[in-house]
């Protein structure tokens, strides 16, 4: 076989090592090497040298390593054989990835398993080309895009399972809300792919997620966005999936109008045993005496403020919209003048009708009459003052704690003890 006198590559555009086809070379042969290249020559295995870009002639002056594996029995010019791989040192940006398969990964807001796929693309740079030859390419010929893409299909599925999962248990966020994170998931994946190549001699430049999607047709998701779909109708109406459970209950027992009373009272007894609450005990309590009696006006009945369905008298919660009637009973609350009767303010000082002072009273807010020492609504009693020293004291006291005068007053006709400020003697009927 003739020597090959020129040595330069002849690759494809998308080729990371291309291995130039002879063997056969001299120590007068010329290597070209391109720029954004290295050649690297390879004897035995063994790598002999790396050459940047440029025109190298391999010579025993320039490559003092070829005095150990060349003879020189042609007066200083000698044929040897020797690979030459040239490495390809561009960045390549558009390398494509995604997953074959679906990958379940668990909701950790929800709970379930779902498939999840995902692609993307990523850039790289062999930065040590003597690391990338010897422990990635090996003895292959050519090593391409689609190469890079199926030696690292493994390390990038794993990594990819790994990184959604850890990311999304971490910040909480379920997998139907992932596609908001795509740049973020994007930097955490690459963080962590990153040192596997580097084993390589390659330089990770980007890692991008373009889409993580979920199959439709899966019937875990289905479930899932359905009961979205119902959470989301349920917060709009304003009712909960507790009542709705109730509302259909209530339907049915309804449409079952042969054992009335039996349903009514079995219903009772299950929505107390299973914590439906007051609401549906109240609800069937309704229903069953509507259906014994067969005529809901028989009995005393209220409306629901808020829908204003029928409701009884004693009735707390409404059977129809969980209402708490409870919730409108401000009439008791409301503190009106003694003097007209207009609604006051708590914080007022005067009647805006009438114009009379606000008498409070200190325990329940009731307006007194003037001149009252006791309040008509809860029997408060108002301080009054010794008639010794004049100090303040309660009515129940029976001596000043200033002057230890005693304040029990005695009927004037039977001399017995009388506490407070009665009007009549409680004995002999004698007028105090």
């Amino acid at each position: 076989m003739a020597i090959v006198e020129v040595v330069k590559y002849n690759g494809g555009p998308d080729v990371f090592a291309w291995k130039y086809p002879s063997e056969e070379l001299g120590t007068w042969t010329q290597l070209i090497v391109n720029e954004s290249q290295e050649a690297i020559l390879v004897k035995g295995g063994k790598v002999l040298d790396v050459f940047g870009s440029g025109r190298h002639t391999l010579d025993t002056a320039n490559i003092p390593i070829l005095n150990k594996i060349v003879k020189l029995p042609f007066g200083g010019r000698s044929p040897f054989t020797a690979e030459v791989w040239f490495i390809n040192k561009v960045y390549s940006l558009d390398i494509k990835w995604g997953t074959a398969t679906p990958i379940q990964i668990q909701d950790p807001k929800y709970g379930v398993f779902v498939p999840v796929r995902s692609n993307g693309v990523f850039g790289i740079h062999i930065e040590d080309s003597k690391k990338f030859l010897i422990k990635l390419v090996g003895a292959l010929p050519v090593f391409d895009k689609n190469s890079v893409t199926k030696f690292f299909r493994g390390v990038y599925i794993t990594k990819v399972k790994d990184a959604v999962s850890q990311y999304v248990v971490h910040k909480q966020i379920s997998l139907l809300e992932i596609n908001a994170y795509i740049d973020e998931l994007s930097s955490f994946m690459k963080e962590r792919i990153e040192p596997t190549m580097e084993e390589y001699g390659i330089n990770l430049v980007n890692f991008y997620v373009n889409d993580l999607s979920i199959p439709e047709e899966d019937p875990a998701v289905k479930k899932l966005k359905a009961a979205l779909a119902k959470r989301a109708e349920m917060n709009i109406i304003g009712y909960n999936y507790q009542q709705e459970r109730s509302f259909d209950t209530l339907e049915g027992a309804a449409k079952n109008s042969g054992t009335s009373s039996q349903i009514m009272g079995a219903g009772l007894g299950l929505g107390m045993g299973v914590g439906f609450g007051g609401s549906v005990g109240n609800a069937f309590g309704t229903m069953s005496g509507e259906l014994n009696t067969g005529n809901s006006a028989t009995g005393k009945q209220k409306k629901c403020p808020k829908c204003h369905a029928a409701m009884n008298a004693e009735q707390r919660f409404c059977g129809v919209c969980g209402f708490d009637a409870e919730s409108e009973k401000s009439t008791d609350s409301e503190v009106k003048c003694s003097n007209c009767g207009a609604k006051l303010n708590p914080n007022m000082k005067f009647c805006p009708e009438c114009g009379d002072k606000y008498n409070r009273c200190p325990e329940c807010g009731y307006d007194m009459p003037e001149g009252a020492s006791k309040c008509d609504k809860c029997g408060y009693e108002a301080p009054g003052s010794c008639p010794g020293c004049g100090a303040t004291i309660s009515k129940s006291t029976k001596f000043c704690p200033e002057c230890g005068m005693s304040l029990v007053k005695s009927c004037p006709k039977c001399g017995v003890s009388i506490e407070g400020s009665p009007k009549f003697c409680p004995e002999c009927g004698e007028k105090l």
